[in-house]
């Protein structure tokens, strides 16, 4: 997004919108395809959990890029799984490599994580037949505990035509979907209003965050790159989660778009064992502390650690 300018006004509370000359715009990147929920999959469920997912994708001509997890419904038949990888791929989306297993690269031997990459890679430019696969996505968003290991990810990722995939909202989607995945599986449908009606203020909150803070990193508002999961709770939810972006002057762009934007060019300063935001990294990158988007209400972090 470009800010075209900023009016304050005298009295009037933070709620008031910045005036902008050009739409604020967002990538929806969607991980763990193709079912988050569960790595053992229902056939005729998870085909109609997809195609409600991708249908406000489709009519509303968003453009979406999917991360796969090669083993993810390993109890379906190959055809099964590719069925419902088709599905993206007929609602328009882009898909990308998200490993076999989705191991950590922080406890992974890198023969083991190259072998991970590569056989989702084949999986997806052969029996399936995408033309082509150009993002990879590393799972936590681990990408290099060490500079050895960031700078040999990076160059086995160029190697294979590969770019790493950045998300600069980066949220606790999965925590609500878990929550709202244990409501609808024990019929409890209290607790599923209550994770419904609690998701999309969180996740406003979110976006609020990374928009006041990539202008402070970055001195503006860059093309942002969000990250949510191939859930039940959104299947149910992305009509309002799309609605909330057009309510805040965002369109929808591709992954290519926004990347293509400068802040994607900037220096990723960040070497550790976190998952950090883009703008996070880029923060670092100049020096500067990294201050915490907000955190998801205890009672649903509760019920998490509750489950596990």
């Amino acid at each position: 997004m470009r800010l075209g300018c900023v009016l304050f006004v005298f009295g009037l509370g933070a709620g008031v919108r910045p005036c902008l000359l050009h739409a604020r715009q967002v990538a929806i990147t969607i991980d763990d395809l193709p079912f988050a929920d569960k790595a053992s999959c229902d056939f005729e469920e998870t085909r109609s959990v997809t195609r409600r997912l991708m249908e406000p994708v489709q009519a509303q001509k968003v453009p979406v890029a999917g991360f796969v997890i090669g083993e993810r419904c390993g109890n379906l038949t190959e055809e099964q799984r590719r069925d419902l990888l088709r599905v993206w791929l007929d609602a328009g989306a882009e898909l990308g490599n998200h490993t076999w297993s989705h191991p950590d690269l922080n406890d992974t031997p890198l023969p083991k994580y190259e072998e991970e990459i590569l056989r989702t890679d084949a999986e997806l430019r052969g029996p399936l037949g995408v033309a082509r696969v150009r993002y990879f996505r590393a799972p936590y968003l681990h990408d290099g505990a060490t500079s050895a290991v960031k700078d040999w990810l990076h160059a086995f990722l160029a190697e294979h035509g590969y770019r790493e995939a950045p998300v600069t909202i980066d949220d606790s989607d999965w925590m609500f979907a878990s929550v709202y995945g244990r409501a609808l599986d024990t019929h409890d449908a209290a607790l599923a209003r209550r994770v419904r009606e609690a998701y999309i203020p969180y996740m406003q909150s979110v976006v609020e965050f990374f928009e006041r803070r990539s202008v402070e990193v970055l001195g503006r508002e860059c093309p942002q790159v969000l990250l949510i999961h191939a859930s039940r709770l959104n299947a149910e939810m992305l009509p309002a989660l799309l609605q909330m972006f057009r309510d805040r002057g965002y369109e929808f762009v591709s992954l290519e778009s926004a990347m293509s934007d400068s802040a994607y060019r900037l220096r990723d300063g960040y070497v550790g064992r976190k998952g950090l935001s883009w703008i996070h990294r880029w923060g670092i990158g100049k020096g500067q502390a990294v201050q915490l988007e907000p955190d998801e209400p205890r009672w649903i972090s509760d019920m998490v650690k509750a489950q596990r």
